[in-house]
């Protein structure tokens, strides 16, 4: 019997070396079948959000059933999102239309910064176009934009089958796990995705309007053109973990020197906008976010940048609801389990808020050995040792 249990018992040096290995293999498959998966994880994400923007209808509105939910869930998440797309696009044609009035001010703009880094003649806008000839590159953006359509046309189909097999998934997950224990450990692992990524959208979505709106009324304040479409791409952009609000609060201030004479309508905004994100960034989010994601944030930053070069600007989207679905899928197994712990912030990756902590595999062990540590504390035990 020892001899079978040897060898059933799996070296951890060659465990961990296989993990490495197929996650250096996972990612290269990412890689090759990203415009086939992209568009699937999005509609997983949306399907996701809508799921959990119905379950909110339900509860919190009076009058909605819980059959009209769903409807009225994607009915509502269309109109938004159509809206703001074509909000946006109306808005950009008219601030590229009003680029070509700000020609002179960008010319001393680039004048200005030419001379201060010793450039006796600076280039003007026109001949920086010419220079990048732009020509060269219609062909790039029209296939940029062709893609564009293409994946949000599969993510419409692929969103439309997940909603509507949303009802077979209980049978499956009956047929693929015979014995209840199993289903309720699946369900479990399910239930703390989806309470993650949901907490995690949250957050940012109420983060994002936090940052957006402050900065909406520091930008009419200074008068600055098109504040409400700058609001708009800055709540946009704080989806993107780490570096999308810091990118997005430092476009306004640009546009500022390009549309003042003078420079203190930029310097306010900068000194403003960046500090609205930073208290929003380091005050607010951390307090609501507490311990639901449980996620190193350096981990978060190696997430974006890995996402990013897997799958472009989807990634940077999805790469905290990715990595978290990762570590919950990690600490299934004893095998990777370490992995999950590198991924968390405080070394036990089975704790997300708002999961059940008793239909959690990975606390199982550790809620018996709590028990016993209870028990041989009592007097009973002690008077019997």
């Amino acid at each position: 019997m020892p001899a079978p249990r040897a060898q059933v018992a799996a070296d951890p040096v060659s465990r961990n070396a296989l993990v490495i290995l197929a996650t250096i293999a996972g990612g290269v498959v990412l890689y090759l079948l990203a415009d086939i998966l992209t568009p699937l994880a999005l509609a997983l994400f949306l399907a996701l959000m809508i799921d959990g923007f119905a379950r909110v209808l339900e509860n919190r509105m009076p009058g909605v059933s819980r059959r009209a939910a769903m409807p009225l869930a994607i009915v509502l998440s269309v109109v938004i999102f159509g809206g703001a797309a074509f909000f946006i696009a109306d808005n950009a044609t008219a601030f590229a239309g009003q680029l070509v009035t700000y020609q002179p001010k960008l010319n001393g703009l680039i004048a200005r910064v030419a001379g201060m880094m010793g450039v006796d003649v600076p280039p003007t806008i026109v001949e920086l176009i010419q220079r990048a000839d732009p020509a060269s590159h219609l062909g790039q953006i029209a296939r940029g934009l062709q893609t564009f359509v293409s994946t949000a046309a599969f993510v419409l189909v692929y969103l439309g089958f997940i909603l509507a097999s949303r009802r077979g998934w209980e049978r499956k997950a009956v047929g693929l796990f015979e014995h209840r224990e199993q289903r309720q450990e699946a369900v479990a692992a399910f239930l703390r995705i989806r309470n993650g990524v949901e907490q995690y959208l949250w957050v940012q979505t109420v983060t994002g309007l936090m940052i957006a709106v402050g900065s909406w009324v520091a930008m009419m304040a200074v008068g600055l053109d098109n504040a409400l479409f700058w609001a708009i791409l800055i709540f946009i952009a704080s989806y993107i973990p780490v570096v999308g609000g810091i990118v997005a609060v430092a476009l306004p201030p640009i546009f500022a020197l390009v549309q003042f004479d003078g420079i203190w309508q930029a310097a306010v905004l900068a000194v403003v906008l960046q500090t609205i994100g930073m208290f929003v960034g380091n005050v607010v989010q951390p307090r609501m976010q507490g311990r639901s994601l449980n996620m190193d944030p350096i981990v978060l930053l190696l997430a974006l940048a890995f996402w990013s070069i897997v799958w472009g600007l989807p990634g940077a989207f999805l790469s905290t609801p990715l990595t978290t679905v990762l570590m919950v899928v990690l600490v299934q197994f004893h095998g990777t389990r370490w992995l999950a712990v590198l991924l968390s912030a405080d070394g036990d990756p089975g704790e997300l808020r708002h999961a059940h902590p008793r239909s959690t595999p990975d606390e199982g062990p550790a809620r018996p050995a709590r028990g016993r540590a209870k028990k041989t504390s009592t007097p009973k035990n002690e008077s019997g040792t």
